[in-house]
């Protein structure tokens, strides 16, 4: 439907006339006062009932387990996921609204519960509740044990000692040793002087111990024997991946010795993570990526495969979106790698800034690490792996090592519901720089090229709804700005500005520049905002953070 709108140029007088918001805004006061003064009036209730259940619970102390309960009324207990219950069942608080008769009967309820409750075991605490409903992931493994020899059970690979290829006794027994290895290297330390120059000659001991260690490091180059071989291929060939690869004899014992204390120290400090609530089983352990030279935090699960989602840090490379476990492996990447852009078509250049369209049915593997990079930082995004009805248009930043990625947007070949976003992202090092109403400007100009009209997907995620929520503002401003008639329609602004008809009517709403006054729409010409927005546009001058139509070497693809 075409809706024709007026201008009204008396702004003063509608202003003066728009009461009905402030009468709501005033109704909303009140409400909140009697809601806030209700609340007042209950809490006594409330505070006087939960006092009496716990003098009735600490009252009854015939046995430890009852005081133990009592405890746990005080403060409500903890769910396996370590948050507070959700339903008030679960907790021993009486409703506010309940009279006295009520809450005495509700009080001999508790008194007959805390009876039964003391024939009970005692309750465990929140992350043992939670570990005695996981299961260790490898084959096979009943989850007794840990590769630390401190912990009873275990739960992921990292410290699963069958993954190991070792038993629980052998973790413990190793434990035992290393401790004692601690407490002699202390005992050392104690025992040097406190004022000792850094390049002090070794002490006799030392290069002793020097020359064992070099004593146990001459066959470790020497390779494996044939039977030796066998056993590993056996190995290999009969748990595959569920199993780590046998370790004996490919270096020397003091190596392996090292190697083995560093996992168990990792495994260790996983543990920590664990029981403090920092990371969960099965989630993302992701919490940082070496990217070109930015190391970025990730804010969200991203489905990396198990062997990486397990890293602590991840690296990828800037150009390929290829992602390694380690910086040496980043590093000879880097030395190999002959990418410097985006595969795919350049579509747009104007300074550094260029726009590259990928196609994710020609360049699957880069479609597919970039959807991963993203979701490291949305939360609301779906779309992995199945990338090929999509294009992705990736904005870089050119100088002299190659193009760096600063953001992109992906789009549907063939949408129904019209939609120019299917998702949107700026990298983290760019935000709050205008890159991210870039994107939105170039996906709108795309749109008037094909001679549509525009939205983005829903949902939006909240930094999308602040960025296109501002980009729909400038742009109408600038249109009323640049208007000079009389009589204004939504669908005109929708066709030169390829903008939604339904974005358009929000966003007027949202600035209450649209009123409803004697049967007629109108659109109020707030010369307020209008000289807000020009100010603006002066002092930001002429930035290079616009997008040019001139630049735009583009046409629609057929056929897709």
């Amino acid at each position: 439907l075409v809706v024709t709108f007026c201008i009204c140029e008396p702004v003063q007088h509608m202003a003066g006339s728009g009461s009905d918001g402030t009468e709501d805004s005033d109704s909303s006061a009140e409400r909140e006062q009697t809601n806030s003064s209700e609340s007042d009036g209950n809490m006594p209730k409330r505070q006087r009932l939960t006092r009496a259940s716990t003098r009735l619970s600490q009252s009854s102390q015939d046995t430890p387990d009852l005081k133990r309960t009592a405890d746990h009324d005080e403060s409500p207990p903890l769910t396996p996921t370590g948050n507070a219950p959700s339903s008030e069942s679960e907790l021993d608080i009486s409703s506010p609204n309940a009279s006295h008769d009520e809450s005495q009967s509700k009080d001999q309820a508790n008194r007959d519960s805390d009876k039964d409750l003391s024939h009970r075991p005692k309750r465990r605490r929140c992350h043992e509740t939670y570990n005695f409903n996981m299961k260790c992931p490898t084959p096979g493994c009943n989850s007794l044990g840990h590769l630390t020899g401190k912990h009873e059970r275990h739960f992921a690979v990292s410290g699963c000692p069958l993954y190991h290829n070792l038993s629980a006794d052998e973790c413990k027994v190793k434990a035992i040793s290393r401790e004692k290895q601690e407490e002699e290297l202390k005992g050392q330390e104690e025992s040097n002087s406190r004022h000792a120059t850094r390049h002090q000659t070794p002490t006799p001991k030392q290069s002793r111990y020097k020359e064992q260690v070099a004593e146990m490091r001459k066959g470790r180059n020497s390779g494996l024997q044939k039977e030796q071989k066998e056993k590993h291929m056996e190995n290999r060939q009969a748990h595959g991946n569920t199993r780590e690869p046998l370790l004996e004899n490919i270096t020397s014992d003091y190596d392996l010795e090292l190697f083995r204390k560093a996992q168990a120290r990792a495994s260790e400090d996983l543990e920590k993570l664990r029981i403090q609530g920092q990371i969960t089983e099965g989630s993302n352990m992701i919490k940082t990526i070496l990217f070109g030279r930015y190391e970025l935090d990730t804010w969200y699960h991203s489905p990396y495969p198990e062997e990486y989602a397990r890293l602590g840090r991840l690296y990828v490379c800037e150009f390929c979106l290829k992602y390694m476990k380690s910086q040496t492996i980043l590093r000879r990447h880097m030395a190999k790698c002959v990418w410097k852009h985006p595969p795919g078509d350049e579509v747009y250049r104007k300074g550094a800034i260029s726009v590259f369209e990928v196609d994710g049915k020609k360049n699957k593997i880069y479609c597919q690490n970039l959807c991963l990079l993203a979701k490291l930082f949305l939360d609301h995004k779906t779309l992995y792996y199945d990338v090929e009805p999509f294009l992705f248009y990736v904005m870089t930043e050119a100088d002299n090592t190659g193009c760096h990625l600063v953001g992109y947007f992906s789009k549907e070949k063939n949408s129904f519901l019209n939609y120019n976003v299917s998702c949107i992202l700026t990298m983290p090092q760019y935000m709050r720089q205008g890159f991210g109403k870039m994107l939105i400007d170039f996906s709108y100009l795309l749109s008037k090229v094909e001679e549509k009209v525009g939205s983005p997907e829903r949902p939006l995620s909240d930094l999308g709804l602040i960025s296109y929520r501002s980009y729909w503002k400038e742009v109408l401003l600038r249109y009323m700005y640049n208007f000079q008639g009389k009589e204004i329609s939504i669908k005109e602004i929708s066709q030169e500005t390829a903008v939604n008809p339904v974005d358009i009517v929000s966003t007027l709403q949202s600035l209450q520049m649209l009123k409803y006054w004697k049967g007629k729409h109108l659109v109020l010409k707030r010369q307020d905002l209008i000289d807000e927005w020009k100010a603006k546009e002066i002092k930001r001058g002429n930035s290079n953070k616009t997008i040019d139509p001139s630049s735009l070497k583009w046409t629609p693809p057929k056929g897709t």
